[in-house]
């Protein structure tokens, strides 16, 4: 059975390397941390935020991030994304995926300022 993928990097190989490390010894993740860490994987909006933040790897405006973000999703540069579908990702990002990101400890926010920025772990 083939996973149908020609990608360097498909889902199987990704999913057999993941459980090879999870085998070692020196990993101890429960069931639950690892569920927690897939859910907030499992959107492709939050997968881009984190990848946005680690690109840049300083604070940005969420104005500035949710635009980086719907670059990245539609494969357009920006000036060819329309000002409502930032918009519609600025919102997103703000009601939704920041307080999971936030929450989980991923990426530090400060509202007053509307400034993303990872978290110095």
């Amino acid at each position: 059975m083939t996973s149908g993928s020609n990608s360097e990097f498909d889902a199987v190989e990704f999913v057999q390397r993941l459980l090879d490390w999870l085998d070692g010894d020196e990993h101890d993740v429960s069931g639950e941390s690892l569920d927690d860490a897939f859910a907030l994987l499992a959107d492709q909006r939050r997968r881009l935020l984190l990848e946005v933040m680690r690109t840049y790897g300083e604070e940005l405006t969420l104005p500035d991030a949710a635009e980086e973000v719907a670059i990245r999703e539609t494969g357009n540069n920006v000036r060819n994304i329309s000002a409502e579908r930032v918009q519609e990702v600025y919102l997103s990002l703000y009601h939704d995926h920041l307080p999971r990101l936030v929450d989980a400890g991923l990426l530090e926010y400060d509202q007053e300022r509307d400034l993303v920025a990872p978290n110095a772990v």
